[in-house]
């Protein structure tokens, strides 16, 4: 029981590694804005999936661990499936035309991933995307 001094409480963990790190709705709602974000870039301009998490990442790193690291990872998924998608066009172009289905499987990911890791950050885990190129740790 508290005396009602601040120095009394116990820290709160504030990193998302932590067992005990619960983050807050507000952490919550952006991380999985920072996920779903990469299907609208998907949905307007085909291969501008990166620019949700980026503008997440570059307004709340300094003030939420939580946001910080799912926006980095979010962002560095789109630029993983930005990569594979420029891959697959050349694919496509190369083959003239008979490998054209292949253009197809950066937005097939897109979409399962993005519902997995909403799915997870909206119950507070640490999302961690199978196969990423961690450009930024």
């Amino acid at each position: 029981m508290t005396s009602g001094n601040p120095y009394d409480l116990p820290p709160v963990p504030k990193h998302p590694d932590d067992l005990e790190f619960s983050p807050s709705d507000e952490e919550r709602n952006l991380a999985i804005l920072a996920h779903l974000s990469g299907i609208a870039g998907i949905l307007l301009g085909g291969l501008l999936g990166f620019l949700g998490p980026l503008i997440i990442y570059l307004w709340k790193k300094d003030s939420s661990v939580y946001i910080e690291s799912q926006a980095k990872e979010a962002l560095n998924f789109q630029i993983t499936l930005l990569i594979l998608s420029v891959v697959c066009i050349a694919l496509a172009v190369v083959s003239c035309g008979v490998l054209c289905p292949v253009v197809f499987v950066p937005m097939i990911l897109q979409f399962v991933f993005a519902i997995l890791s909403a799915l997870a950050v909206r119950a507070g885990k640490h999302y961690r995307y199978p196969f990423n190129i961690r450009l930024m740790k």
